[in-house]
């Protein structure tokens, strides 16, 4: 079983990484660190508090915004159209066409139809 508790055998790539990890560990020592500060009272600029609060309020302003557009009364009924439709007819001709009655005439055929 492999240190990661996986229970497969290490590559070699995974040992080159350890190796590589445990080389670079060994070499930091205590001259190489920054010494030790304490934390100074003000952490965070107060630019970073002025916008904190501009976007609050763009935020709140945005959401007021909102519900007033959308609470307005408005019409209780769908609007109008923008003209009245206009039944389509098609002009009328100048002199009418004679209606002659059709008279359906029997024609010889087979017997049976």
């Amino acid at each position: 079983m492999n240190e990661s508790g996986t229970g497969t055998v290490p590559t070699p790539v995974e040992k080159r990484l350890r190796a590589a990890l445990a080389a670079r560990a060994q070499s930091v020592g205590p001259a190489d660190l920054r010494p030790l500060r304490p934390p100074t009272a003000r952490v965070r600029p107060v630019r970073v508090h002025v916008r904190r609060a501009a976007v609050g309020l763009l935020a709140l302003a945005a959401v007021a915004a909102l519900v007033f557009f959308t609470m307005r009364s408005g019409p209780a009924r769908p609007a109008e159209p923008a003209h009245p439709p206009r039944p389509t007819t098609s002009p009328p001709s100048a002199v009418p066409s004679p209606v002659h009655p059709s008279t359906a005439a029997p024609t010889p055929g087979p017997p049976g139809r």
